[in-house]
């Protein structure tokens, strides 16, 4: 395991702590903590083997939140000098002095015991950012150009995004973390032009919390995409109706973090997101009772674990990272919480889900990895199929659309299989599926076995005004569906 960089643990991070805690706490602050971090990030991107995009970015900061009288107050500061820090806590102070009067709700924390001098680093084997911008060019450029040499490829798009960031946190109550976790996303799609008719094929490697390392398992799937693309091209249009499904954990990811993700984040259900980002379904007066799905669903909101995209030892609040119940026999039992939200509902504890995009931006309830359990003595994902008469298998993510209750959606994805009597009958296109989300899960009718699971997820999730990212994974195995609408997206496109 990788230490902390030396250049970050050699910044002031206690001095500048010591001074926004102290004057918050002099000018009559219940509560103040001080983040400094550093956050890195490339986006990097290939086309035809010639270099499209390359970038670096690198923000470097230092936050301080209070909440002073029950009212919040945020300042934020990149003059690393403990003077700065102190000035930085008066501004944050005088913030929720004048916010007080526009304020109807008191702001209590859940309680958090104290976590001094805790280090963390999440699991990975080679730090990205020490490979420069000219080799990891060099790399895709040589992918795009050796599928170009395949006659069934016209353009090949290949992209690299990675991040690195290091947090230090401190707070009032004797809490200070010290964490440094890295993320990175390669990808690569091929596309072609047949008679009139183009498309694409991209590879499945999902985005992971791990380090340059991960770049030879994208390149591992790059061989069989010309054959996969030629075939796709061939294959012949869905009939639109209602079939069997098994759904691959490529694909599947996605419609966790839509359609279960979002509508367990306990601040959307409560009405905080509505003029955003939407609303939940899965309102609190559902807790305990509401059957989301077939009763093997077991979905669980987890910090912990390993190569995780929402992986941490610590959220940004200095809560500890754990696992928690969402739903459980397939029935609603949780929500994803920080520590005023936990507070506000009568909770005894956050569950860590707080989480702040830059020094610049205060923390706002983010999604933990949520998961979708696998069954302990499942099939394989060829078993599921075995037990299909007529359907279709679905391979990676492509488009989606949900509605601003995370209830009625529908989504498409990247590879489909016509299933026939058990056995796969070719490929199909133009294939998407549609259901509300309780009747989708509680049509699951089986689930792959551990061998089937997948950690997928997504680098760039948005939420909150002013609107911030973050990167988060979804595990799951394969799993297969009962009598799912499956649409036909030309003719619903009216061609």
């Amino acid at each position: 395991m990788p230490d902390i960089d030396s250049d970050f643990l050699a910044l002031p991070l206690r001095e500048l702590a010591d001074a926004a805690l102290e004057r918050a706490g002099a000018l009559g602050a219940e509560h103040a903590d001080f983040r400094l971090e550093r956050v890195r990030g490339r986006v990097l991107s290939v086309t035809d083997g010639s270099v499209d995009t390359a970038a670096d970015s690198d923000t470097l900061g230092f936050a301080v939140r209070v909440v002073h009288d029950g009212v919040w107050g945020f300042a934020s500061s990149d003059v690393l000098e403990p003077r700065a820090a102190a000035e930085a806590a008066e501004r944050a102070v005088d913030m929720a002095r004048v916010a007080a009067p526009l304020t109807a709700e008191r702001i209590e924390l859940a309680p958090e015991p104290a976590h001094p001098d805790a280090v963390w680093v999440s699991s990975y084997e080679s730090d990205p950012f020490a490979t420069t911008v000219r080799q990891q060019a060099a790399l895709l450029s040589g992918w795009s150009r050796r599928l170009l040499e395949d006659h069934r490829v016209d353009h090949v798009d290949a992209t690299l995004l990675q991040a690195k960031e290091q947090k230090f946190y401190a707070d009032s109550a004797g809490t200070s973390t010290t964490q440094q976790r890295v993320r990175i996303a390669p990808e690569v799609e091929v596309f072609a032009n047949r008679n009139g008719l183009m498309d694409s094929m991209r590879t499945l490697s999902p985005p992971v919390g791990r380090g340059a390392e991960y770049t030879a398992q994208v390149e591992a799937e790059l061989h069989e995409l010309p054959a996969l693309l030629e075939e796709k091209l061939r294959a012949p249009s869905v009939e639109p109706g209602r079939y069997d499904l098994v759904i691959d954990p490529s694909q599947l990811w996605l419609t966790i973090h839509e359609s279960i993700g979002h509508a367990t984040e306990l601040d959307r259900a409560l009405g905080y997101e509505a003029a955003y980002a939407g609303t939940s379904f899965a309102t609190p007066d559902h807790l305990g009772s509401l059957q989301y799905g077939a009763p093997s669903m077991h979905v669980t909101g987890d910090r912990t674990v390993e190569h995780g995209l929402a992986t941490v030892g610590f959220d940004d609040e200095g809560v500890a990272a754990s696992s928690f119940d969402l739903i459980r026999g397939g029935v609603l039992t949780g929500y994803q919480r920080d520590r005023r939200i936990s507070r506000l509902t009568g909770h005894d504890a956050s569950n860590g889900c707080a989480f702040a995009d830059s020094p610049s931006t205060m923390p706002i309830q983010r999604m933990a990895n949520v998961s979708l359990a696998p069954a302990a003595d499942g099939p394989t994902t060829e078993g599921l199929i075995e037990g299909v008469e007529d359907g279709v298998y679905i391979m990676g993510d492509r488009s989606w659309s949900i509605d601003m209750q995370r209830y009625n959606f529908q989504f498409t994805g990247q590879r489909f299989y016509r299933i026939r009597n058990g056995r796969l009958d070719g490929m199909l296109r133009d294939v998407a599926y549609q259901a509300t989300t309780t009747d989708f899960w509680n049509a699951m009718a089986a689930l792959g076995g551990p061998s089937t699971y997948v950690l997928g997820g997504t680098f760039r999730c948005g939420k909150g005004q002013p609107g911030q990212v973050a990167a988060v994974s979804h595990g799951c195995p394969s799993a297969a569906f009962t009598g799912i609408r499956v649409l036909n997206t030309v003719q619903e496109a009216g061609k």
